[in-house]
């Protein structure tokens, strides 16, 4: 268990502290084409035609994480491609307040009612899947179903099992702090050694070094900080919505440790399907993309 323990916390700690901003744009990916619909915490590109299907990056990270499925999945689907104000270059508008994880909750289900999409899809990675079980416990008649890619419902628990939020938010303030005070200044080699961390393969850890300097601090921070203080444990008996969990698995996290972790962490959960995925680390999508698209196709259209 030390070993897990070990292993976790350091993609924890790689996962809370991703920036080193640089203010760059972020590079056209898939759906650089399309006009986004700019709101106060997010924006939301569409792509494609049929049922609906939101996809939501995680902390620091743009749209693009996505361009390896997105493609087809809008052979099938109106895909919508949600990034976070403050993430990929954006300008972080509202999201240099409190309130970027209930503010970006609010503007989607906002959204969803606006262009009256009937119960679509979510798929969240890291803190979109935070957003996603926080809307399915808002909203539970706007989210279809759920896939949550490698996150907990209370963060906290990768560095104790007993943690609790009182116990966690002296960190996480200090966390905050530290990230915000990076605001402007440029670290490439920071970046990389993160990469190293959230994905096991070198090509894909080449993609995250940009995505991570694009990200404003400021946005992270405070992201950050309500992640790991936000604890949905009480509530994930009360979430009815079917959830798929995709996990990683290597060498640096054994199958067996993995299983035993994150079925763990949902077991409260009334209605959940769990997807280990091997060889991956946090980054599954871009360390495993075929193996993910077949995991995202599955939960789509079964």
């Amino acid at each position: 268990m030390t070993n897990l323990k070990n292993g976790l916390l350091a993609s924890a700690v790689a996962l809370l502290v991703m920036l080193h901003p640089t203010n760059g744009r972020c590079a056209p990916g898939t759906a650089a084409a399309a006009a986004a619909v700019q709101m106060e915490h997010i924006s939301i590109v569409a792509i494609g035609q049929g049922r609906p299907v939101i996809l939501i990056p995680g902390l620091s990270s743009p749209r693009a994480i996505w361009d390896a499925v997105a493609p087809e999945l809008a052979k099938r689907h109106r895909v919508y491609l949600l990034q976070i104000n403050g993430f990929g270059g954006d300008d972080p508008k509202a999201n240099l307040q409190t309130g970027v994880l209930d503010g970006t909750v609010t503007d989607l289900s906002a959204f969803i009612a606006r262009e009256k999409l009937a119960a679509p899809a979510i798929v969240g990675h890291s803190l979109g899947g935070l957003v996603g079980l926080m809307l399915a416990k808002a909203h539970p008649g706007q989210v279809g179903r759920l896939m949550v890619i490698d996150s907990l419902p209370f963060i906290g628990i990768l560095f104790a099992p007993t943690a609790t939020v009182t116990m966690v938010e002296p960190q996480a303030k200090a966390m905050r702090a530290q990230i915000a005070a990076s605001y402007g200044k440029s670290d490439d080699s920071f970046a990389k050694a993160t990469a190293q961390r959230l994905a096991l393969k070198p090509e894909s850890q080449a993609k995250l070094i940009p995505w991570l300097v694009q990200a404003d601090a400021r946005v992270s921070a405070q992201a950050m900080y309500e992640d790991m203080t936000t604890d949905l444990r009480p509530e994930m008996a009360k979430i009815a919505t079917p959830i798929t969990l995709v996990y990683p698995w290597s060498a640096r996290l054994p199958k067996e440790r993995a299983d035993a972790f994150y079925h763990r962490a949902y077991a409260d959960a009334p209605h959940i399907t769990f997807v280990g995925t091997g060889d991956s680390a946090h980054f599954v999508m871009l360390d495993q993309p075929a193996a993910f698209q077949a995991a995202l196709i599955a939960f789509l259209e079964n």
